[in-house]
């Protein structure tokens, strides 16, 4: 393999506290070194990164790539060739497939389309109980023998908490992170939008806080007894950053993050029924927004991601409560986050934590972060371009985003894997 520099970028990784405009070497795949200067490197290829921000690979905790069981929609290759375009590298898929994720086949199975097929790092959530019915503990040793990163339910409801509190047991005993989207079954009762004003007005049906919130106050008590480390998915309102909070400072080991679009939608999105905005959980109001916005500048909320949901066409020309909830999310994750910056809500070296060494971090994995003798993963980005999203083009099969129109700043123009460059705009 090639040796390679990336040079008189703005490198930026928070895992080691560097931000300076210096050049990245790259040898065989990996970080040879961060600096001005390595000593007999002579590389075979160079990029000139003046005026652009050299991170660490984007690793998405949540996306849901369809595959396998809905490819109608999207699989493997096309949602990874969307996410090298997004300066994603790694990606965390939810075991809500179909088959689910709850056998060592059915991982080895993943793992050989990404091999096959996939542009990007694809890593599993094993399933919590078998067949995500909530009845029986999934076969949890074997999924982590076959590089499941972690263990989740996906939305799915485990109602017997004997059940649960067995299943956490048993994944503290394989030191392994539960993964938990909280969600009343009986509260939330197939709505399809916050329990507020807007909803009223619209008649659709309501989702209350409670069902969010009731949900986690049960689970903490549970991980408080089992001692078992817990990440908690896709919050949407200020009384769950609360809750997080206060767990962290009984000493509970817990993390929670947020989905991008959370930070920057209202229920007040979906008062056309833009059936766009239609996500679960669903869009709150403005300070339930602005709550979660303040829970990532003070690290309650550890990570944003995408919760990337690729639909097909149809799905979203129902009546509002009859389409599927969801957005098409990988190439929004940077834009929505750098205009937080922009807005001047994070600092940059915040943000990009957000998105590589945090995420990272609670996975377990060696990526989101340019640490000598670590893989290449790195996104390259250009600041000063200004864009405007055009859904009908997006590298996603999905083409269903909220975002259309939507004017942004800071592109990728680079993205390596491995040190390869898998994408580049120029």
């Amino acid at each position: 393999m090639s040796r390679l520099v990336i040079k008189n970028g703005r490198v930026i990784d928070p895992a080691n506290n560097i931000d300076q405009i210096t050049n990245v070497y790259i040898s065989n795949g990996i970080i040879h070194s961060v600096g001005d200067t390595a000593e007999n490197f002579q590389p075979d290829q160079t990029i000139d990164a003046t005026n652009h921000y050299v991170i660490p690979g984007i690793v998405d905790l949540s996306a849901r790539l369809r595959e396998p069981g809905l490819e109608y929609k999207a699989d493997i290759a096309s949602e990874t060739v969307a996410a090298t375009t997004a300066g994603i590298t790694t990606l965390c898929i939810p075991p809500d497939t179909d088959p689910v994720i709850d056998e060592p086949a059915v991982v080895e199975l993943i793992h050989r389309k990404v091999k096959n097929t996939g542009h990007a790092n694809v890593v599993a959530l094993g399933a919590l109980t078998a067949g995500l019915r909530g009845e029986h503990l999934s076969e949890m040793a074997a999924l982590k023998s076959a590089g499941c990163v972690g263990l989740s339910n996906a939305r799915f409801p485990v109602l017997n908490s004997l059940i649960l509190r067995r299943a956490f047991e048993y994944a503290a005993t394989h030191a392994m992170t539960v993964f938990i989207e909280a969600d009343d079954h009986w509260l939330s009762n197939k709505g399809c939008a916050h329990e507020g004003a807007v909803s009223t007005r619209l008649g659709l049906p309501p989702i209350p806080y409670s069902a969010e919130t009731s949900s986690i106050a049960h689970y903490l008590e549970l991980i408080a007894e089992t001692e078992v480390t817990a990440h908690f998915c896709r919050l949407s309102s200020a009384r769950s950053v609360e809750l997080i909070q206060q767990a962290k400072n009984m000493g509970l080991k817990v993390t929670a993050d947020v989905a991008a679009h959370q930070l920057h939608l209202t229920e007040m999105d979906i008062s056309s029924f833009n059936s766009q905005c239609h996500v679960l959980p669903p869009l709150r109001n403005q300070r339930d927004r602005d709550a979660l916005r303040t829970g990532i500048i003070h690290n309650i909320l550890s990570v944003i991601c995408s919760d990337h949901q690729p639909h097909e066409i149809d799905a979203k020309q129902a009546p509002f409560p009859s389409t599927e909830p969801g957005i098409s999310a990988l190439e929004t994750l940077l834009p929505l986050t750098l205009r937080l910056v922009d807005d001047g809500y994070l600092d940059l070296n915040t943000a990009i934590s957000k998105l590589t060494c945090e995420p990272a971090k609670i996975l377990g994995i060696n990526k989101g972060t340019l640490s000598q003798t670590s893989p290449a993963d790195i996104c390259i980005i250009n600041p000063d371009s200004e864009w405007t999203l055009d859904a009908n083009k997006l590298n996603s099969r999905g083409k269903n985003t909220p975002f259309h129109g939507w004017n942004f700043n800071g592109k990728v123009s680079h993205t390596l894997m491995n040190g390869e460059i898998i994408y580049s705009d120029i």
